[in-house]
């Protein structure tokens, strides 16, 4: 979103026409316009949320960008870019009191029931960076998986800037974020065999994931040649480090698609290694865009199978985009996963 000081705040790249009155509100505006057609279940923010330079109070900053999604009273959740910090609260504050706001639930960190760690306030700590956490679907009340998660959304701090042998680049995930999603896979796996052993007629299938980051992994600007739905109009702008990020979720097996932010002029889906990896395309109108192009958003869905006499899990996942014009136009909807029966 980019948000900065609301209606002081100008837009960038819009039309001349467009300029005079383009503000953050503009953006406020699209938000409840999104919130107002698709009637989702559940809200994400994939960083940035706040343009710190332009910023100065972030606290009220947030209040503003997060104040559609606190007034719907829908859950919702927000990982940080690497703009947000760039005024009066650093990364931990942020998202501390991110996790905090009115109907948010996004996590500092994970709790110290995701696995065994050392712990400082029942949150794990030997973690890199503010923001990583692990939020579960569960199935539909009254059905047999009511109490079983049908769906993961896992949420990844991508930092902000580094410094490489004295070289300037983009924040990356870690190792020990990598080691932690390894970890949360394993003992998903273990409570599922646990589950399966004690079920006497629904064994427990495999769950589809889902994960947020905002800075794009290096191997997005394979895709550049490859086949993809949607625009592929600036470079990728990573990290100049590749930390195995791909490789471990093709290790873990459950991750079907990734969701990230950060160049707002691509907004595409491509594949890689059998997951998607799709881009929201700008929305805010205080950040950089292309005039005449419109600010957009990606709404996903997960569809519920439908049993003899019960809801089941997950048996699709599509997407679309949304641009922020007269209708509210829908456009590059695409299947990302089908349930396979085993």
């Amino acid at each position: 979103m980019h948000y900065g000081n609301g209606m002081i705040t100008r837009c960038r790249d819009v039309l001349e026409s467009e300029f005079q009155y383009c503000s953050d509100l503009n953006t406020t505006r699209f938000l409840k316009r999104m919130l107002e057609v698709e009637k989702p279940d559940f809200i994400a923010f994939t960083g940035d949320n706040i343009f710190g330079p332009s910023t100065t109070d972030a606290a009220e900053s947030l209040f503003e960008a997060f104040g559609p999604a606190m007034e719907s009273g829908l859950p919702w959740a927000a990982i940080l870019g690497n703009h947000d910090q760039e005024s009066t609260m650093n990364r931990e504050e942020l998202m501390s009191f991110i996790s905090l706001m009115d109907y948010s639930v996004s996590q500092v960190n994970p709790s110290a029931e995701d696995l065994s760690s050392p712990v400082k306030g029942g949150m794990v700590t030997n973690i890199d960076g503010f923001g990583n956490y692990n939020l579960r679907v569960y199935g539909a009340p009254g059905s047999h998986l009511a109490n079983s998660s049908i769906l993961d959304l896992f949420f990844l701090d991508s930092g902000d800037r580094e410094v490489i042998q004295g070289v300037r680049t983009y924040g990356w995930i870690k190792e020990s974020q990598l080691s932690w999603l390894r970890s949360i896979y394993h003992e998903s796996q273990v409570q599922k065999q646990n589950s399966d052993q004690s079920a006497d007629t629904f064994p427990t299938a495999t769950s589809p994931a889902l994960a947020f980051f905002h800075i794009p992994i290096p191997e997005i600007r394979h895709l550049y040649h490859n086949k993809i739905v949607g625009e592929f109009q600036e470079a990728v702008a990573c990290s100049s480090v590749n930390s195995g990020v791909l490789q471990t979720f093709v290790s873990i097996g459950d991750v079907q698609a990734v969701f990230m932010g950060h160049d707002h002029k691509n907004d595409f889906c491509g594949n890689l290694d059998g997951i998607w990896f799709c881009y929201g395309g700008g929305f805010g109108y205080h950040g950089y865009g292309k005039a005449g192009w419109p600010r957009r958003a990606r709404v996903i869905i997960a569809e519920l199978g439908k049993g003899d006499k019960s809801w089941m899990g997950v048996k699709r996942i599509k997407t679309w985009k949304r641009l922020d014009d007269e209708k509210l136009s829908k456009i590059d909807e695409q299947v990302l996963w089908v349930h396979q029966p085993s």
